[in-house]
């Protein structure tokens, strides 16, 4: 799984590198070393129209919003159901009802600098733990794949600035290779040849998009143990994605 996430870099860069069209982020957001669920996450999409409705005519552009990360169906009776909806298994994405809708019409991009990861150490029902710093080996950001939805807070009028709750998941898949031997699942991660094509709300068939990005998910990452702070998300800062030396039994 993922569960949580490094996302450093500043608005401006996320516009120049993602050739953001539509920016809806309202000033600098400070960088975060902690990202927890329901946090505010960034997400780029592309939409017709600037705000929560849509109308004919409207052409789809690239947009960057803040987004909270636990997705909450439309069909939904309240936002709680959020927390528990981080994330999507890719073999599923597709058939779960909470998620299909989304899948067809609603993906999009969570920039990320790296994500942490927890390797059990020893046996037993509550073995220590090791967290790991996983993240791409030449120092740039990564995509992870995701999709988001609205839901419509019936509680207050439509015209309320906070009548529409955008949310977020994150789609992830098999570990391989190194990484599988900290934990069996990673987030799906898209590379920018394949920005475009994720986000298009027409594709016709994004499963097959997604079945190819599987084999080569884990491509140009690389992993380093980290302090144990991060297991506590009051802690923030650039200190937890230092290296540290490996645990006893960490081998």
């Amino acid at each position: 799984m993922c569960g949580r996430f490094v996302s450093a870099r500043q608005r401006q860069e996320l516009i120049d590198e993602f050739l953001i069209e539509t920016d809806h982020v309202a000033g600098d957001v400070a960088a975060d070393y902690n990202v927890a669920p329901t946090d505010s996450i960034y997400a780029v999409l592309t939409r017709a129209g600037e705000g929560d409705r849509t109308q004919a005519g409207d052409r789809p552009t690239r947009q960057l919003r803040r987004v909270r990360w636990g997705l909450v169906p439309s069909w939904a009776k309240d936002p709680s159901a959020g927390s528990r909806m981080i994330n999507a298994r890719a073999e599923t994405v597709t058939a779960k009802p909470s998620f299909r809708a989304a899948f067809a019409r609603r993906r999009c991009l969570i920039p990320a600098d790296g994500y942490y990861e927890w390797r059990a150490l020893g046996g037993g029902s509550r073995p220590p733990k090791q967290p790991y710093y996983i993240h791409p080996a030449d120092g740039r950001g990564m995509a992870f794949a995701g999709l988001y939805e609205l839901w419509r807070d019936r509680t207050l009028p439509a015209d309320h600035p906070k009548s529409w709750l955008w949310t977020a998941v994150i789609i992830t898949t098999q570990a391989t290779d190194d990484l599988g031997r900290i934990h069996d699942r990673m987030p799906m991660v898209v590379g920018p040849d394949r920005w475009a094509e994720w986000l298009d709300p027409a594709a016709s068939d994004p499963r097959v998009l997604l079945d190819a990005m599987v084999p080569a998910v884990s491509s140009g990452l690389a992993t380093r143990p980290v302090s144990t702070a991060v297991n506590s998300v009051r802690n923030d800062g650039p200190d937890l994605i230092a290296p540290v030396a490996p645990a006893p039994g960490d081998a």
